[in-house]
């Protein structure tokens, strides 16, 4: 693992990943895509992780793809068969349990597209989200052009992408992109423990509830409601009534220690 571009720090069941190429903002050449799907699929087989905080170092989350690099070699995605070792769009997907983007930065165009890539978004006060695909005559093909209109709406999301303007982190969070945003110094901290609140829940719960949410939000709702009730009678048959009152006790006692 080429750990001078992507660091990886475990913290209990949490990996804090961090894109290290702060003096190109991070940018998304082969070698840092390459190695930002080696290090998925490796925690991916790693039995002891269940959460991921992804952002990056310096003044960028990533500034996207390295257009220097792309001018000699071409804009390859990862999305054919003999590019999947640079695929991250593909092996974030496949990660089972939940992913945090810590946007720290700038988050642009591809960069922007890994943002989206994470389960939940939370942000530094000096994080700037932007789709130059149009600017740069780029389709995007990571899945900015649908996943950014089902978040923010269809109006706003061709805003951003017709004009290629930045948009602040604040306006973000109005605009239910980010969930909350941080001070810089207190941002990756805020995610490590966000991370932690979800693996105190039941692992195997967790990994199911990201697919049934992922898997639902691909269909129409009827569907979706259908495939939840499907899922729901399957895992039932495995629970037991001791287990149910044992899970109610801890769920209990923790609302108490919430409640101060």
């Amino acid at each position: 693992m080429a750990e001078d571009i992507v660091k990886v720090e475990l913290d209990g069941p949490v990996a804090l990943v961090t894109l290290n190429r702060p003096d190109a903002l991070n940018a998304l050449n082969r070698a840092l895509r390459a190695e930002i799907v080696s290090v998925f699929n490796e925690l991916k087989e790693n039995q002891d992780i269940r959460a991921v905080v992804l952002t990056g170092a310096g003044r960028a989350f990533t500034a996207g793809i390295d257009l220097k690099e792309a001018g000699q070699t071409g804009f390859a995605l990862g999305a054919d068969e003999d590019s999947k070792s640079i695929d991250m769009a593909r092996a974030l997907a496949e990660y089972p349990w939940p992913i945090i983007g810590a946007i720290n930065g700038f988050a642009i165009t591809g960069g922007f597209e890994l943002a989206l890539m994470c389960d939940v978004l939370l942000a530094s006060e000096h994080a700037k989200f932007a789709d130059t695909h149009a600017r740069v005559g780029i389709v995007p093909g990571w899945g900015l052009s649908q996943k950014l209109s089902r978040l923010i709406g269809i109006s706003r999301a061709k805003e951003l992408s017709f004009t290629g303007n930045f948009l602040d982190a604040h306006t973000a969070e109005r605009w239910g992109l980010v969930n909350r945003v941080y001070e810089a110094d207190e941002l990756v901290p805020a995610a490590m423990k966000l991370a932690h609140d979800m693996c105190g829940s039941q692992p195997d719960l967790l990994k199911q509830y990201k697919a049934l949410i992922d898997d639902g939000y691909g269909m129409n709702f009827t569907a979706a409601l259908k495939e939840e009730v499907k899922r729901s009678i399957a895992h039932s048959e495995s629970v037991t009534a001791d287990a149910v009152e044992e899970a109610r006790k801890q769920v209990t006692a923790r609302g108490r220690d919430q409640q101060g």
